[in-house]
């Protein structure tokens, strides 16, 4: 069924922008939304002559997504829709600019994802100049990671910059809530069942008793004058004791990251975790990430924008290689939580890799399977691995951001993982 011009998404993809309100009559007041939705090729059949600010934001708009004249950012057009700006990097920054003028933050950033896509930008973004004129975003700091390797030194600070900002916000947004969910995990999973009597925890000892309650006679009705003759007590069935304060890590947690092409976004929060669980003490955190080699960058974990420029987007995939070298590194086993961030595509020894999930599991491990750490969903996987995954009791679901807390604590808890919805999984 249609939607009437009112009822369409506000989404750039789908050729609409933001029209300011109009004082025109109802019918005009359509007729302009329509022709702002359906683009310049729509203007003889909706009669409608754009003016103002509404001629600035087709204008924008019909560069990127216009049909039938092919215009692109630099203003020319070349008939048809086909990628590549040449060197028309001060003309795609006026637009990038024009862009930020009339349209939010949100809708800018996905207008940048397309342009990179359906354009053939990513070249431009060598440039500085380009580089300041964006809008950053998790998606543009995964552009810029795959272009590393082919960026000139004149940008690398910019880029180094943008990428900063980016890493900074998410931080921001994600270390007080990760810091507060993993302190009381890792309170709580370091209470002790038979503790010393120095020890005992005993408001949380009594709760757990409760169910023990005796009701007893008063030993002497004359001492228990105005008492109802009885008295209870609690029988400390089950002790609670606190943890003993340590200086050494309580859990060590490893963080294998699959940093193939499709996984960027779930890179960039990989390696923001990967520092803010770094930044405590109580956790030892180690940061892995592997395509057909694998590259460790825990020394890096101070500085994620660091990690990031470490890493190297793109190549195949190998899981089973990744996961041999973390069961490398495990010396607590039933201490340890290890978390794979992979669409499970791969490309080494997929009954070895699975063997490797088994035996970690086996020895106490705690693991964790996400298809991506991001706020897209689940991407595209591999069906069958995740299942097999799922038939060893590490089921692969798709994790965001805000929810990635959560599942460490459960991890490092050993409760079992908060699963979202079944619509996101498998």
């Amino acid at each position: 069924m249609s939607r009437t011009p009112e009822e369409t998404e506000e989404r750039p993809t789908k050729r609409t922008a933001t029209a300011t309100v109009s004082d025109a009559p109802p019918d005009a007041e359509r007729l302009r939304r329509w022709r702002m939705v359906l683009g310049a090729d729509s203007a003889d059949s909706t009669g409608c002559t754009l003016t103002g600010q509404d001629a600035a934001m087709d204008g924008a708009l019909d560069a990127l997504y216009g049909g039938g004249a092919g215009k692109k950012p630099n203003g020319r057009g070349n008939g048809g829709r086909s990628a590549g700006l040449g060197a028309s990097a001060p003309s795609v920054a006026r637009w990038l600019g024009d862009i930020r003028t009339y349209f939010p933050s949100s809708v800018v950033q996905v207008m940048q994802r397309d342009a990179i896509e359906r354009l053939g930008l990513s070249a431009l973004l060598l440039e500085p100049e380009m580089l300041e004129a964006v809008e950053p975003d998790v998606h543009l700091v995964g552009t810029l990671l795959s272009l590393d390797k082919a960026m000139p030194e004149t940008t690398k600070e910019t880029a180094r910059a943008v990428v900063r900002k980016v890493v900074e916000d998410l931080e921001r947004r994600l270390e007080s809530r990760t810091r507060a969910t993993l302190t009381g995990a890792l309170d709580r999973s370091a209470r002790i069942s038979r503790p010393r009597h120095r020890d005992i925890d005993w408001d949380r000892t009594i709760r757990a008793n409760l169910k023990n309650y005796l009701t007893l006679p008063a030993p002497d009705a004359a001492t228990t004058a105005g008492s109802t003759g009885t008295t209870g007590t609690v029988v400390p069935e089950r002790l609670v004791g606190y943890g003993r304060s340590s200086r050494s890590a309580r859990k060590d947690i490893v963080l294998c990251v699959d940093q193939s092409g499709s996984m960027a976004a779930s890179v960039v929060y990989a390696s923001v975790f990967g520092a803010v669980l770094a930044s405590m003490r109580t956790l030892s955190t180690r940061l892995v990430v592997f395509d057909t080699a694998v590259v460790d960058l825990t020394d890096q974990l101070d500085d994620p924008v660091d990690v990031l420029f470490g890493t190297q987007l793109g190549g195949g995939t190998d899981i089973n290689r990744a996961l041999a070298y973390c069961q490398s590194r495990i010396t607590r086993p039933a201490d340890t939580v290890v978390v794979l961030i992979s669409d499970l595509y791969e490309g080494g020894i997929r009954d070895e890799m699975l063997k490797r999930v088994a035996a970690m599991k086996a020895s106490g491990v705690q693991f964790v399977s996400l298809l991506a750490l991001s706020d897209e969903g689940a991407p595209a996987y591999d069906h069958e691995h995740a299942a097999a995954l799922g038939v060893l009791g590490a089921p692969a679901f798709a994790c965001t951001p805000d929810l990635f807390p959560d599942v460490m604590a459960a991890a490092i808890e050993k409760r079992p993982l908060p699963i979202p919805d079944k619509e996101y999984q498998p």
